[in-house]
């Protein structure tokens, strides 16, 4: 099968590549670069530096005539939402619509979506299914809810079928250690470096952490499963901020403690997501628990520094 990868060059999305080329699919990475990195996209997949939102992209698509595209090239930062919510907007809905003009002119078969739990807001119970009500409390989740939108609409018009996955709170290595959405990356690197860490409120909000290398087998796994189907994807576990302490001090041999801060008005306290469906619709679920998730990131991390040094 012949996959284009927006995105391929960035955390999640050269995982995903790695997956595909080590199924065997011909897979294409468009990515601008200006988050993502060219050493990330692994060899075997066929770059194109551009943009999603440009004129160029309808060329790749031509070029290599895709069966299918994993669309995860997006603004991905709640924070930055608010900061900058034009350009959210044009990254994650017109990028989105620019990339679905280019599938049905190039007759792709079906679109796998990156989405995000930040659709639901704040829950009415625990754990979250697809099912709950939208109703997203950040531009970033608003933004992501127009493009599935839009998804569901193009393919109602124009015949092809896709898969819109919903991710949990994603970890793991390559992830940037600055914004909100790298809390286990920017404490990592704030454990290695020996510098000081902040936790907002008093620590005991939880969050849903699945690991990068699950989300790249769910990602894949969609290419042939639930078709038009929304899925979340998810450990089904509550893990604290101050768990993620606690197992970086037993990784390290440490016994760091965090800077304490107000608790930023408007976050969500406790988020899991259900990951029945998933089970169900696409035969996943995740292989990694947090305690291995975790100790594989700091490892990879400390490599790095030694490279480095």
């Amino acid at each position: 099968m012949r996959v284009l990868v927006t995105g391929g060059a960035g955390f999640i999305g050269s995982y995903v590549t790695e997956e595909l080329l080590s199924q065997s699919h011909e897979v294409a990475v468009v990515d601008n670069l200006s988050s993502g990195k060219i050493g990330q996209v692994p060899e075997g997949a066929v770059l194109y530096k551009g943009d999603v939102k440009g004129r160029e992209l309808e060329g790749f698509f031509f070029e290599f005539q895709p069966d299918c595209v994993i669309h995860l090239a997006a603004q991905v930062s709640v924070a930055k939402s608010f900061q900058a919510t034009l350009n959210d907007c044009e990254e994650n809905i017109i990028g989105t619509v620019n990339v679905l003009e280019a599938c049905v002119k190039y007759n792709v078969k079906k679109v796998v979506f990156s989405s995000t739990a930040a659709l639901y807001g704040s829950p009415n119970y625990l754990p979250l299914d697809e099912d709950h009500r939208i109703s997203p409390i950040s531009f970033y989740g608003l933004s992501k809810k127009h493009a599935e939108e839009y998804i569901k609409m193009f393919s109602l018009l124009y015949g092809f079928t896709y898969t819109i996955l919903r991710y949990a709170n994603v970890y793991g290595m390559r992830q940037n250690a600055d914004g909100e959405a790298g809390v286990v990356s920017i404490f990592i690197d704030r454990f290695l470096n020996d510098q000081p860490f902040a936790v907002l409120g008093d620590g005991t909000q939880t969050r849903d952490f699945v690991f990068v290398k699950d989300v790249a087998k769910a990602n894949v796994a969609a290419l042939t499963s639930g078709e038009n189907e929304v899925i979340n994807i998810s450990t089904q576990q509550e893990i604290s901020i101050m768990d993620i302490v606690k197992k970086l001090n037993a990784i390290r041999g440490e016994n760091k403690e965090p800077d304490f801060h107000n608790e930023r008005t408007g976050d969500i306290r406790k988020s899991c997501l259900a990951n029945k469906k998933a089970e169900a619709v696409l035969d996943w679920k995740p292989s990694y628990s947090f305690a291995e998730g975790i100790k594989e990131t700091v490892e990879y991390y400390e490599k790095e520094m030694l490279i480095q040094s």
